[in-house]
Order: structure tokens, then sequence, then C-alpha cells
């Protein structure tokens, strides 16, 4: 999705492959334009843009509100389980993985301001660390395949700014958002939609402080964990059926 010219409409480029990951990515994408359709005509042009640690949440709300409504409207008990399984890979992915990019890109910039060369396979070993501790390899949980380790060198993220981390914030204030979207109706709903108009007119913090939620304690990160476990538990109960 570019955005990026002020009062001219967003474009959205989108190779639709008629599958559900080319659904979640139109509903992702379709965030990010939606989002800068109504900042761009609520905003003055330097107020216009918006701060990833709000952008995302626009866009991984869709892809969670699509999710929940294709698991409730799937036809059958197969159908019901990859939907749901998509939600869980959905917050290993966008949560848990991206937290993991985020210690790994602050190690790195640690090690060269403490003015140790880095080298890829320097690198590629501390990503590997990493790996085997978020994965649980001393625990028996999962064995690291040696290639994944090198992982690191395709994620562009890393070659610019401070972005994986506003991966998973942003997906817990997601997470509250469409709860309170689902539960609260048109009051909860117009708080979102009010938050995305306002642009880069305030901090993103107190953003999020106006639309009902605060980032800096642990309500909204525990109810992306409930989430998680609700979907862990609709999977254990639909395969524990006859």
């Amino acid at each position: 999705m570019n955005g990026s010219a002020y009062d001219v409409h967003p474009y959205l480029l989108l190779n639709h492959n008629d599958d559900y990951e080319a659904l979640t990515t139109l509903a992702h994408e379709s965030g990010h334009a939606v989002h800068t359709l109504l900042t761009n005509k609520t905003q003055p042009f330097e107020k216009s843009n918006y701060s990833t640690f709000v952008a995302e949440t626009a866009s991984i709300g869709n892809e969670m509100l699509l999710n929940d409504y294709m698991v409730a409207h799937a036809k059958s008990k197969e159908e019901k389980l990859y939907y749901l399984g998509e939600g869980v890979e959905a917050v290993r992915q966008t949560f848990f993985r991206q937290v993991m990019f985020a210690e790994f890109q602050l190690a790195i910039h640690d090690e060269m301001e403490a003015g140790r060369p880095l080298s890829g396979e320097r690198m590629t070993s501390m990503y590997c660390d990493l790996l085997r501790k978020y994965y649980g390899e001393a625990q028996g949980v999962t064995k690291i395949n040696p290639t994944y380790c090198a992982e690191w060198e395709y994620i562009p993220h890393f070659y610019y700014g401070f972005y994986v981390w506003q991966y998973a914030t942003s997906m817990a204030g997601a997470a509250q958002l469409t709860d309170d979207i689902l539960e609260g109706g048109p009051p909860a709903r117009d708080r979102f939609i009010n938050m995305l108009k306002a642009g880069a007119s305030d901090y993103p913090y107190n953003l999020y402080k106006k639309a009902g939620i605060d980032m800096a304690t642990p309500a909204p990160y525990q109810k992306l964990v409930a989430r998680m476990s609700h979907l862990l538990d609709e999977i254990d109960a639909i395969e524990k059926q006859p």
C-alpha cells in the first residue's frame, strides 16, 4: 500500500491468489489504505502522516476481525480448524516472532556500541542463539535447523529504524480494540476510527489513550494472550469431538 502523496488516493497493489493468505493481505493493506484516506481527509498536510505504532493496529485489527468472521462462518470442522490455526499462527508471527526480532535488533546495536565488529557469521550465531531460546531447544520443545539461523539476512526491517517491536505492540492494541468493537459495538468502533483520523495530531501513546487503551499497562498484552488461549481452546474442543 502506497499512500505517500497527500490528497491523492492511496494505491494498493496485490497479486491476489484466491486463497486465505491473499485475503488476509488484502485486509491488512486495506487497513493502511483506509487509515491514509481518513487522516488525509481530516488532518492538514503537516499532521497527515501517522506513526507505525498506530498504523499496524489499523491493519492487524482488520486481520483479526476477518479471522473471527471466517471462524464463525466456517462450514465444516476442518475449515474451522484451518482458520483457528491461521489465527494462532498470526499471533506467533506478529507478536512472538517480532519480539524475537526486536531483541536481535537491540543485540546487534549493543554489539556495535560496545565496539565489537559484526560479521555475517557473528550475526548468524547471535540470531541462532535467540531462535534456540525462544523456541525452547534446551527444554526439548523443538530442534532448530541450522538453515534458519541465517533467516535474519532477508528481513528488510532490520535495515531501517526500529520497526519490528511496533508490530508486536500494535497487535496488542489491535487485540483490545477489536474485542472492544465486538463487545461494545458502534461506540468502540467510533473510538477506533477517531484514532485513525487523528494522524500525527498527537503522540501515538496519547492517541491510544483517547481510544481507551493504555499501552503502558499489561491490559492490551493480556488481551492478546487471552485471544491466543481462546483460539487454542477452540482447537482443543473441536479435536476432542467424536
